[in-house]
């Protein structure tokens, strides 16, 4: 199932945040905070961009904080 989707690199995983209209907010160490407010409810990502290339557990995990699904993050970085 792994070998199904390839690794994310953190430059794609934040175009794919911002192409869902999140913003940068701050960072805290090497974790940037990611934030969107959309239907009165705040999501945030935290991104470890030397954790990348992201294993599929990371990007599940991160797609769950972005109210998405692996698959959707996939889907959206083929529009990228």
């Amino acid at each position: 199932m792994s070998g199904e989707n390839p690794p994310i690199t953190c430059k794609e995983l934040k175009a794919i945040l911002a192409y869902l209209g999140f913003s940068f907010e701050t960072q805290k160490g090497s974790h940037e905070q990611w934030v969107l407010i959309k239907n009165n409810r705040k999501y945030k990502v935290t991104v470890d961009c030397p954790k990348a290339p992201f294993s599929q557990e990371l990007i599940k995990s991160m797609a769950a904080q972005a109210g998405k699904t692996k698959k959707d993050f996939y889907i959206i970085l083929k529009k990228l």
